[in-house]
């Protein structure tokens, strides 16, 4: 089974992490990861899946990247926003979709900590929803 990727690259190097994580989860659940797409920033994300998804090649994919607390509620509405986006996207498609993107609302220190389990678990979830 294929499965695409798109990872935010604000953080590139956290969800450099991430990607090696999927693409470790991927491959002990016999998927290969055949696509990656870096996107600037969590509101590109959607187009890159959609893009993505529209591939018969495709099976499944999933979303990484972080959305950090900052000093305005901007994380919070785009964090809500490609959230909603991905939902529809995998409606549209009848394909999996797994997020893993860590926050809205991280603070530094809750990063690192959570860039393996969020990986595994987006790759988990399509596994889940394709079986």
């Amino acid at each position: 089974m294929n499965l695409g990727v798109v990872c935010g690259s604000f953080h590139r190097e956290e969800v450099e992490k991430m990607l090696q994580f999927a693409t470790e989860e991927a491959n002990s659940k016999n998927w290969k990861i055949t696509e990656v797409a870096w996107v600037p920033g969590s509101m590109e994300a959607p187009l890159a899946l959609d893009r993505m998804l529209s591939r018969e090649e495709i099976q499944g994919a999933v979303v990484l990247g972080i959305i950090e607390r900052g000093e305005t509620d901007h994380g919070l509405v785009m964090g809500q926003s490609v959230t909603s986006s991905v939902i529809d996207l995998q409606i549209k498609h009848n394909k999996p979709v797994g997020l893993g993107i860590i926050g809205p609302g991280a603070a530094p220190e809750h990063i690192d900590p959570r860039l393996e389990p969020h990986a595994r678990a987006a790759v988990g979830a399509v596994v889940a929803m394709s079986e």
